[in-house]
């Protein structure tokens, strides 16, 4: 079996791909356009995988995915992430992400204070947009002030954002969004 690995899977979003290596995940790939797409941009943030059929783990971390994204509130906290090549304040601010339970969010200002920088709400939205573990790292679960959106950098933008967050439950009409204590 090759260090790095990759494959796609089908989710009720559409064809996602995921990345590992022997430290954990490296990347998790929302749906693009067309799976030829979603290869392509897993590769590109993992040039050294290989596609090939994932070990247990990687099985195991899909099935949540896919249960998750069919509507259960299931928690992929204890999924393994590989986090050799995130910068140290990026895996700050996933690690307040991956704390957030599904149906439930927190403004970029929220996560800011939460990392003890108040004013750092853009710099967290950056590390958001640059999340390789979309799903994994919830960034869908963080917001813009007042309950608002906010963006998403993976296909389909906003609407995708709005797609996850109302599969967990957090409607599309409502004008601000659940928050967590």
């Amino acid at each position: 079996m090759p260090d790095f690995g990759f494959t796609l899977f089908d989710t009720p979003i559409g064809r996602c791909g995921i990345a590992w290596g022997p430290r954990g995940i490296v990347a998790l790939q929302l749906p693009e356009a067309m799976p030829e797409a979603t290869r392509a941009r897993l590769r590109r943030h993992c040039p050294e995988a290989v596609e090939t059929g994932p070990p247990v783990a990687v099985r195991d971390a899909i099935a949540a995915i896919v249960a998750l994204l069919d509507g259960e509130p299931c928690d992929l906290g204890s999924i393994d992430l590989d986090l050799s090549s995130v910068p140290e304040f990026h895996r700050s601010v996933y690690a307040i992400a991956r704390a957030i339970p599904p149906g439930r969010t927190l403004t970029y200002g929220e996560v800011a204070v939460r990392l003890g920088e108040p004013g750092a709400a853009r710099a967290v939205g950056q590390a958001l947009g640059r999340n390789p573990f979309a799903i994994i790292v919830p960034c869908h679960r963080v917001v813009a002030a007042g309950g608002k959106l906010g963006g998403f950098s993976a296909g389909g933008g906003a609407e995708t954002k709005r797609r996850i967050l109302a599969i967990e439950g957090i409607g599309q009409d409502e004008p601000t969004l659940p928050g967590i204590d």
